[in-house]
């Protein structure tokens, strides 16, 4: 999977706005994961993002907070015809629900038993945040809250 994405990265083919970006070590340009979003339903403008980190060495070093919140502001940014932005975990995936609450995203359903993992049966869980509650959460743009002026 690495190689295709470095090969579309070579290319420099992709949709504008994108569906898929890479997350990468700025220094030494490790590929570390991606960011990507879908339509549940375009009719509605309604859709789905997600993240993947692939090795679990870079799991609880924030990259995650900041690599889905850019992507968040992203995908706001260039769909103004977008109300709401989701996601969808398990509930086994600890770290993706504290990653979505800590960004401010709420619990929104809950689907018992619908997610097989290990043999084991999770709740199916989706989070969603409001354009509006993001816009008073990040007035100035999840990159500011980050980083502060850039000036």
């Amino acid at each position: 999977m690495i190689e295709k994405i470095r090969g579309i990265i070579e290319e420099a083919k992709w949709p504008t706005p994108r569906k898929r970006l890479v997350i990468a070590e700025q220094v030494n340009e490790q590929l570390i994961g991606t960011v990507s979003w879908y339509w549940i339903g375009q009719e509605t403008d309604w859709l789905a993002q997600g993240i993947v980190i692939f090795d679990e060495s870079h799991w609880q070093r924030c990259i995650g907070y900041e690599a889905f919140g850019l992507w968040s502001q992203y995908l706001f940014d260039n769909m103004p015809q977008i109300v709401r932005l989701d996601l969808r975990t398990w509930s086994g995936n600890h770290g993706m629900q504290g990653l979505a609450r800590k960004l401010g995203y709420q619990e929104e359903a809950r689907f018992r038993n619908a997610r097989l993992v290990d043999g084991e049966y999770y709740d199916g869980l989706g989070f969603g945040i409001l354009r509006e509650e993001w816009e008073s959460r990040y007035p100035q743009g999840f990159a500011y809250h980050l980083f502060g002026s850039l000036s």
